[in-house]
């Protein structure tokens, strides 16, 4: 154990690097921010009551506002009126640091249309890169046919293609069949996953063949045995594949950014997140940060309950 404190040490400075993003978002969204700026407050902030200076501006009073007013406040200058109704509006747009990033980040943008936007995405995406890829992955684990190893070959070479590498012509592809600013966008480039294929067929390439053989006697077709004998068998690996599907086309901020270029109700909820910038002061970081921390509680949620099926389907352990 002595021995090996310094595995320990850098797999403890390894937790650091990966959970710190995550700490300063989580903690961002509850500080208010002046507290932002100074760096201080600790995890939570003092959640001290802070003034809404977009709502105070929208609640400005004009000429008429301090006319209405003026029986209110008799015998009194314009000028003094003017600075009551602003010490009213202070006072009605005073809120935790809390309240205020998390009410800002589902108020100043459709966070929650972002949010169904993902999930129908990335189900979509997921769903048929499971028909697509649980046949191919059957045919090059259990079935012999000529030119199989180059096929397999094929889709391993394909791995070595990064998205941007191919990301133009897919775009041009897609302008011409006027598909831009579609779900159809969004979700057809990435129906055909060559991981997912490579994954399954190595999952597959654990099964028996005799259980293969069993349901061939029985009658069973090629297809049928794929989807009620193979299927069942995968689940493991196929949540170990729905993470990382899930988490890299939820978190995908590049393509969306380039197919959907004016309608926002296709925006993703990364694209979400560019409701948030441009001030440069700062003040919005703490709803921005909210809107971080809303944006991935679902996908830590989704790896807690699937954690120990996940880690079977990464050991690629097929029936014992």
């Amino acid at each position: 154990m002595t021995r090996d404190w310094w595995k320990h040490l850098i797999l403890i400075l390894g937790v650091i690097i990966v959970i710190a993003p995550f700490y300063m978002m989580v903690s961002y969204s509850f500080k208010s921010p002046g507290e932002i700026d100074r760096g201080e407050g600790g995890f939570f902030g003092r959640q001290e009551m802070m003034v809404d200076e977009r709502c105070v501006k929208l609640r400005d009073p004009s000429r008429e506002d301090i006319a209405a007013a003026a029986l209110r406040f008799p015998d009194t200058t314009d000028g003094n009126i003017r600075n009551a109704l602003v010490a009213e509006a202070e006072a009605d747009c005073a809120v935790r640091p809390v309240v205020f990033n998390y009410t800002k980040a589902f108020s100043e943008a459709p966070l929650l249309r972002y949010l169904l936007n993902g999930v129908i995405v990335t189900a979509s995406i997921f769903l048929i890169q499971v028909v697509v890829a649980l046949p191919a992955a059957y045919a090059l684990a259990k079935l012999k046919f000529w030119g199989r190893d180059a096929v397999f070959a094929l889709v391993l070479f394909c791995l070595l293609i990064p998205v941007h590498a191919i990301a133009l012509p897919l775009y041009i592809m897609l302008a011409k069949l006027g598909l831009t600013n579609t779900y159809a966008a969004l979700v057809v480039p990435w129906t055909i996953s060559v991981f997912g294929i490579f994954l399954m067929r190595q999952f597959f390439m654990t099964v028996p063949d005799d259980l293969i053989d069993a349901a061939r006697m029985d009658g069973m077709g090629e297809f049928a045995i794929v989807w009620r004998v193979m299927l069942p068998t995968a689940i493991p690996a196929l949540l170990a594949f729905a993470i990382f599907s899930i988490v890299a086309h939820w978190n995908d901020y590049f393509w969306p950014r380039i197919v959907v270029t004016g309608n926002r109700d296709l925006f993703t909820p990364p694209l979400g997140l560019r409701e948030f910038k441009g001030d440069g002061d700062g003040s919005y970081f703490g709803p921005m940060m909210a809107t971080a921390t809303v944006i991935v509680t679902p996908l830590i949620v989704a790896f807690l309950l699937a954690q120990k099926r996940f880690i079977e389907g990464i050991t690629l352990n097929g029936m014992k």
